[in-house]
């Protein structure tokens, strides 16, 4: 069964080939409360690792034009924050190597600054003026001010089996590593963007908690997650539910798997996987991202021998990203990465070919991007 705990796969992987070429992050987003008016706003906290080997006192900025034209690799602990909807932004902090304090073991922890994360709490501050941005286009970042102090509660994971287990994590086969520790978070404290106040309420937050690593990037890029569902069977909000959708075009050493998705949904308390991995649930993915004037558009289907998942979900991109990142190697493929957390549409569950459950989703994380054709 997928959900279950595996912490182990939530330290830092950055050892061996990794060291030198890769990258390690951790993601959280979750709705917060506007303490003064009662409006609903999405947000994300991120740190992300790069190429510890490569680093020094100072971080090394791949986009910067020297370090382009002569190849060389970034390295840095980047810190990135953020909130969708109007006024959506990222925010980005770099810290050198020698500035970071990373433990490797067992729960993970990661200190820079005046930025923490571990297993059960974070708190921190990102900052960044407009004359920073202009000046530093190699920072790939917005502007404003960001600080937080949350406690995390983990209640449901999406543990994608051996792919990422030891053996594999060790190898370094893959490409991309995926764990959702907390596909279903409960977050709880406070957020203040640009001097504005926002709480967090583990019952409204509709949290969500993942990871990601390896050596470089997929394309297709896709993401969809929600715990905000609401059954069309019943008109009841499903309180022990939730859906992770991932993947895109998987690697294994040299290998491209071409448009795979792993995917889990915990249904009111009854596990359906769709995990191409597990080859015996003879799992078969169909998807279609696509983008209009004013919308991201997911179309996803998947089947086992047993069970079908139907996911429609749609953004506006008003309310979204076009989120950055540059790759271990220096590049930066994804220029049109779309990432929101105000998503919409509906999920279909069938089981030997009878409808369980049509359900409404909110608040749904997404993400589709596909690398420059050049």
């Amino acid at each position: 069964m997928f959900n279950r705990s595996d912490i182990t796969r939530n330290q830092c992987q950055l050892f061996g080939g990794q060291a030198k070429l890769g990258y390690d992050w951790w993601w959280h987003s979750f709705t917060a409360i506007d303490s003064a008016t009662g409006e609903e706003k999405p947000f994300f906290i991120e740190f992300f690792l790069c190429n510890p080997a490569c680093g020094g006192a100072e971080p090394v900025l791949g986009q910067l034009p020297a370090n382009r034209a002569k190849g060389v690799k970034p390295s840095y602990l980047m810190v990135k924050v953020g909130c969708w909807g109007e006024g959506a932004r990222q925010i980005h902090n770099f810290y050198g190597w020698e500035k970071i304090d990373v433990e490797m073991g067992v729960p993970f922890s990661i200190k820079a600054g005046e930025c923490f994360l571990t297993e059960n709490k974070t708190w921190g501050r990102v900052s960044l003026s407009e004359e920073e941005v202009d000046k530093h286009p190699e920072y790939m970042s917005g502007s404003g001010e960001l600080s937080w102090n949350l406690t995390i509660n983990k209640k449901i994971a999406f543990n994608v089996g051996y792919g990422a287990g030891n053996l594999f994590r060790k190898l370094q086969l893959f490409e991309m590593f995926w764990h959702a520790e907390g596909m279903k978070t409960e977050y709880s404290g406070e957020i203040v963007l640009d001097g504005h106040k926002y709480t967090v309420d583990p019952k409204t937050c509709y949290g969500y908690a993942d990871k990601n690593w390896g050596k470089d990037f997929t394309s297709p890029w896709v993401w969809l997650s929600s715990n905000n569902l609401t059954s069309k069977r019943s008109g009841k909000k499903l309180e022990n539910s939730v859906f992770d959708i991932g993947g895109g075009r998987p690697k294994v050493g040299p290998f491209a798997l071409n448009r795979k998705l792993l995917s889990a949904y915990w249904y009111e308390g009854k596990p359906y996987e769709f995990n191409f991995s597990k080859f015996w649930t003879f799992t078969r993915t169909k998807f279609e991202s696509s983008e209009t004037e004013d919308e991201i558009i997911w179309h996803v289907e998947q089947k086992t021998w047993t069970n079908r998942m139907v996911t429609d979900i749609t953004c506006k991109k008003k309310d979204m990203l076009l989120v950055n990142y540059e790759a271990p190697n220096g590049k930066k493929l994804h220029n049109r990465l779309w990432n929101g957390g105000n998503g919409k549409g509906t999920v279909m569950l069938f089981h030997c070919g009878k409808l369980v459950d049509e359900v409404i989703c909110e608040n749904v994380g997404c993400e589709y991007g596909e690398y420059d054709q050049q």
